[in-house]
């Protein structure tokens, strides 16, 4: 992506986006505050202002993707009537995610350590409690289980399809779709 000049407004979100962005290009791995300065158009010591440094950064572009997950997977669950229905949708919605958003993706789930970040410990609940109505409907009595079956199945469909045991986006999605359906079906 290319460079974006930093000149006025909000430097936090900049810096976050700028981030997001090279993320993407080059992995979790490969970005520093340096570097996310120069694109940002701001000088080595100007995320120090809002950042305690690289981790905390990803912590921003981890609450990011937690807020995006949160509005798309809503959407998908919004759609749909049926609990089994809604289980199945936010399974296709997280691999759509996953297919359209990789670095909001790949921080969100793993790399840098969140213990004691209660914002994303609040923000991966919101995410979850998304998926909550329907599971109480299906399984009154571990309600959180099943989101998390679902969530997992989804998870992995979305690693298979990065490794490339799954062909295609479509495969994946309409996988994920299915096997949600069935644990949820299961339940039902």
């Amino acid at each position: 992506m290319g460079h974006q000049a930093y000149h006025h407004g909000d430097l936090r979100n900049a810096l976050v986006q700028s981030a997001v962005d090279l993320i993407t290009e080059r992995g979790r791995q490969g970005f520093s505050l340096a570097e996310v300065s120069r694109r940002t158009g701001v000088s080595a010591a100007a995320p120090f202002r809002h950042f305690t440094g690289r981790d905390d950064l990803l912590a921003a572009v981890a609450e990011r993707s937690y807020a995006e997950q949160e509005e798309r997977f809503s959407t998908a669950v919004a759609h749909a009537h049926q609990p089994v229905e809604q289980l199945a949708a936010f399974a296709g919605a997280a691999v759509r995610f996953a297919v359209e958003e990789p670095a909001l993706f790949d921080v969100a789930f793993g790399g840098f350590d969140k213990a004691g970040r209660a914002e994303l410990e609040a923000a991966g609940s919101r995410v979850l409690q998304v998926l909550r109505p329907a599971a109480e409907l299906l399984r009154p009595t571990d309600p959180f289980g099943l989101v998390l079956a679902v969530a997992a199945v989804a998870h992995g469909f979305a690693l298979f399809l990065r490794d490339g045991v799954v062909e295609s986006a479509a495969t994946a999605e309409q996988g994920a779709s299915a096997a949600a359906r069935a644990i949820a079906a299961a339940e039902a």
